[in-house]
């Protein structure tokens, strides 16, 4: 077995693919319209086998309420500093900068997608 993907929910399609494409670097692999379900389904990763993420969009919802169940989306970076920063640089949100983690010496960080889920940078071999 192996994961295939993490669904979030999205209020804005295109915005959601925008963050992830252009301020996280992933490709949109591929789109659907369901227009008999009223939903589209994309799914953006790096295109190298890996888990991707699936962005559902239903038309007649404009956003979600996030719960307390769901935590984060966790991606491998070579140095959070500098993932951080380019975030910041293509308009993306840092809420939590680089650093150690709390009782530990892995170096992490959080940023936000547009609907608010949370982006975790783990600094590979830290």
């Amino acid at each position: 077995m192996r994961i295939l993907h993490t669904m979030l929910r999205v209020g804005d399609l295109d915005r959601s693919i925008a963050f992830y494409t252009e301020v996280l670097g992933m490709k949109l692999l591929r789109r659907n319209d369901y227009p008999e379900g009223r939903f589209t389904l994309a799914f953006v990763g790096f295109g190298n086998g890996d888990a991707e993420i699936e962005l559902t969009h239903n038309w007649d919802t404009d956003h979600y309420d996030l719960g307390d169940g769901f935590g984060h989306v966790a991606l491998e970076v070579d140095d959070a500093y500098r993932a951080c920063d380019a975030v910041r640089e293509r308009g993306g949100k840092v809420v939590r900068e680089a650093g150690p983690m709390k009782h530990g010496t892995t170096v992490i960080a959080f940023v936000e997608d547009p609907d608010g889920y949370k982006i975790e940078f783990i600094q590979h071999g830290a």
